[in-house]
C-alpha cells in the first residue's frame, strides 16, 4: 500500500518535460498554472495528507485480515481437539479388550448362507446323439396316463400302435437307429396295452394289464426276441375292466399288484398264477396309481375322488386316509419315499400344478405344497431313493423338473430344469444299478417322442474320474429279500443292497417257471384207432377254449389222450394234434 501511495504522489507532482525549466529561459508561475489549467492536472495536494491517507488505508486492512485469522485460529484448535477425542478413544479400546466391537456380517457372507449347499445342485440333463436313439417307432396313442416305456439293464420296452390288439416292442438296449417296420413284438393282448413293468429280480420278465381285463407275465429271451411272441408264462385273470396299472413287489418274489377300472386292486402270486389278495370296496371311482413302500409292508394309493389312501394289502385296511389331496379335477400321482413320507402331485382348484410332501403319521395338513405353472399335463414322479431326488415329468411337457427332498425345511428344494423342444409322449426311467457311474451320471430317462424313443442322460459334474462314493450308496440289488410265501404269512424284507463301485455286473437270470397249485388236466387229443372223429372239445364248450375234467371224462371214449400236463383248469387250452 505504501508503494501505492507514492506512486500516487509521484504522479500527481510529476512536471511534464515541456515545461522543465531549459537553461537560458525563465517562466511564470502565470503561465504555468495556465498550462496546467489547459492540460486538465489535478490541484495539488500536500504532502502531510496524502501521508494520513495511506496510513488510514494500511489500519483498515488490518482490521480486516484481523478476525480472518481469528476463524483459523478456532478452526485449528476445534481439529486439534477432535483428534484428541479420537486418539483417547482409541487408546480406551485398546486399554479395555473385554468390550469386544460388534461387526455386521458382510453382504457376501449373507449370501452364502442364503444359497443351500447340495451335491446336485449342478446337475444337468443331455440329450444322446440321433444314433443313439431308436427312431421310427409308432408310439401308442392311447388317452391313458401311463409312462408307456419301462426300462432294465438290458431291455427297454415300449408299447406301440397294433392293428387287432395290444403289443409292446423290446429291444436291447444296444439296439439303437432306425427299427425296422417287421421287427419282431410281444402281441398277445386282444385290447391295447396300457401299462407295462419289468420285474425287479428277473431282467427277463415282463408284466403287462390291457384293455382285454386280463394280465399277462412275459419271459424274454436273453438276447431278444428273434419272433413274436404271442404266448405268455402265464394270464392272470381276475379284473372286470381294463387293467391300467401295473407293479411289482420291491423285495418279494413274484408277487404282482394289479389295478383295474374295476375299482379293485389284486395281489397275485405270479409262481402259482393265483390272486392271493383282493382289495374291493375301498376305492369309490378310478384308482390313478398305486406304489409300494421301500419294503413292500404298504401301498399308497390316488383315486379319482381326490383322496390318498395308505393301505396294509395283507390286512386288508386303510391305514391312513386324506381327503381332498389336490382340489383339482385332474388326475393326482402319490409315490413314497425312502423315509415313509409321500409325496403327490396333482392340480389346485385353479388348475395349477401343484407338488405336496406328507407325513404319513398325520395326513390332516401337507408339510410343504409348491405351486409350479397352469399347464394341463398330469406329472409324472420318478423317485431316487439313494439321492432323495424327485424328477418329475409332465405329459406333454417338453421338460423334466427335479428337486432334493431333505429333513430341513421347505423340505423340498428346487434343483434345475432340463428344457427342450419337443413334448414328450411318455416316459421310462432306469434303475440305478444300469447307470454309468465312471461319467457320474445319477439317472437316465427315455423320452418316446411321436416316432422315437430318446434316452436323456442326468450327470453330476465332478472333475475326478474315481468313483464317487456320495453319488453312489448301496442300492437295491436284482436279489430279492424274500419268497412269496414268506411274505403272504407277515414277514418284511428290506431290499438287499449292492456295492456300484466296480459297476453292475448283471448275473445269469435264472428261468421263471410257473407252478400251478390248482391241478387239472391238459389233454392232447388223437383220434382213437378204429373210432369215429368226435366233434373237438372245443366246439362241444362253445366260445371258451378251456376244457374242464367233467367234459373229458364224457369225450374220453371217442379220443385217445397223447400227453398229460398239469395245469390250473381256469386257463388250460386244448390243442387239437
Amino acid at each position: 500500500m505504501r508503494k501505492d501511495a507514492h506512486m500516487m504522489l509521484n504522479t500527481e507532482n510529476k512536471i511534464p518535460e515541456d515545461t522543465a525549466k531549459k537553461p537560458g529561459k525563465d517562466y511564470d508561475d502565470d503561465s504555468i498554472s495556465e498550462r496546467n489549467k489547459s492540460l486538465g492536472t489535478p490541484r495539488s495536494r500536500p504532502v502531510s495528507e496524502l501521508i494520513k491517507e495511506t496510513v488510514q488505508l494500511h489500519e483498515k486492512l488490518q482490521h480486516q485480515e484481523r478476525p480472518k485469522l481469528a476463524e483459523l485460529k478456532s478452526d485449528e484448535q476445534n481439529q486439534s481437539v477432535k483428534v484428541a477425542q479420537m486418539k483417547a478413544a482409541f487408546d480406551s479400546a485398546q486399554k479395555t479388550p473385554e468390550k469386544p466391537i460388534e461387526r455386521k456380517p458382510s453382504m457376501r457372507k449373507d449370501m452364502r448362507r442364503v444359497v443351500r449347499q447340495s451335491k446336485f445342485r449342478h446337475v444337468f440333463g443331455q440329450a444322446v446323439k440321433n444314433d443313439q436313439c431308436y427312431d421310427d417307432i409308432r408310439v401308442s396313442r392311447v388317452t391313458w396316463d401311463s409312462a408307456f416305456c419301462a426300462v432294465n439293464p438290458k431291455f427297454v420296452a415300449l408299447i406301440i400302435e397294433a392293428s387287432g390288439g395290444g403289443a409292446f416292442l423290446v429291444l436291447p438296449l444296444h439296439k439303437t437307429g432306425r427299427i425296422d417296420k417287421s421287427y419282431p413284438t410281444v402281441c398277445g393282448h386282444t385290447g391295447p396295452v396300457l401299462d407295462i413293468d419289468w420285474c425287479p429280480h428277473n431282467d427277463q420278465v415282463i408284466a403287462s394289464g390291457s384293455e382285454d381285463c386280463t394280465v399277462m407275465v412275459w419271459q424274454i429271451p436273453e438276447n431278444g426276441l428273434v419272433t413274436s411272441m404271442s404266448e405268455p408264462v402265464v394270464i392272470l385273470e381276475g379284473h372286470s375292466k381294463r387293467v391300467g396299472i401295473i407293479t411289482w413287489h420291491p423285495t418279494a418274489r413274484n408277487i404282482l399288484l394289479s389295478a383295474g377300472c374295476d375299482n379293485q386292486i389284486i395281489i397275485w402270486n405270479v409262481g402259482t398264477g393265483e390272486a392271493m389278495i383282493n382289495l374291493e370296496d375301498m376305492h369309490p371311482d378310478v384308482i390313478y396309481n398305486v406304489c409300494w413302500n421301500r419294503n413292500g409292508s404298504l401301498i399308497c394309493t390316488s383315486c379319482k375322488d381326490k383322496s390318498i389312501r395308505v393301505i396294509d394289502p395283507r390286512k386288508q385296511e386303510i391305514v391312513g386316509e386324506k381327503e381332498k389331496a389336490h382340489e383339482g379335477a385332474r388326475p393326482m400321482r402319490a409315490i413314497f419315499l425312502s423315509d415313509g413320507n409321500i409325496l403327490t402331485t396333482g392340480f389346485s382348484r385353479m388348475s395349477e400344478r401343484q407338488l405336496a410332501l406328507w407325513n404319513t403319521q398325520n395326513l390332516e395338513e401337507p408339510m410343504t405344497v409348491n405351486e409350479m405353472d397352469t399347464s394341463n399335463g398330469v406329472l409324472l414322479p420318478f423317485y431316487d431313493p439313494d439321492t432323495n431326488v424327485v424328477y418329475l415329468c409332465g405329459k406333454g411337457d417338453s421338460s423334466i423338473r427335479y428337486f432334493e427332498i431333505t429333513d430341513e425345511a421347505p423340505y423340498v428344494h428346487f434343483l434345475n430344469t432340463f428344457a427342450s423342444k419337443e413334448p414328450q409322449r411318455g416316459m421310462g426311467y432306469m434303475p440305478k444299478r444300469g447307470l454309468d457311474v465312471n461319467k457320474c451320471e445319477i439317472a437316465r430317462f427315455y423320452k418316446l417322442h411321436e416316432r422315437k424313443c430318446e434316452p436323456i442322460v442326468m450327470t453330476v459334474p465332478r472333475k475326478s474320474d474315481l468313483f464317487q462314493d456320495d453319488l453312489y450308496p448301496d442300492t437295491a440289488g436284482p436279489d430279492p429279500a424274500l419268497e412269496a410265501e414268506e411274505w403272504f404269512d407277515g414277514k418284511n424284507g428290506d431290499p438287499i443292497l449292492i456295492s456300484l463301485k466296480n459297476g453292475y455286473v448283471p448275473g445269469k437270470n435264472r428261468e421263471f417257471k410257473v407252478v400251478k397249485k390248482n391241478i387239472g388236466l391238459l389233454l392232447l387229443w388223437a383220434p382213437a384207432p378204429g373210432r369215429p372223429a368226435a366233434p373237438h372239445p372245443q366246439h362241444s364248450l362253445g366260445p371258451s377254449p378251456c376244457v374242464s375234467v367233467k367234459v373229458c371224462s364224457v369225450i374220453i371214449a371217442h379220443w385217445a389222450p397223447v400227453v398229460l400236463k398239469d395245469v390250473n383248469p381256469q386257463t388250460a387250452r386244448s390243442y387239437h394234434t
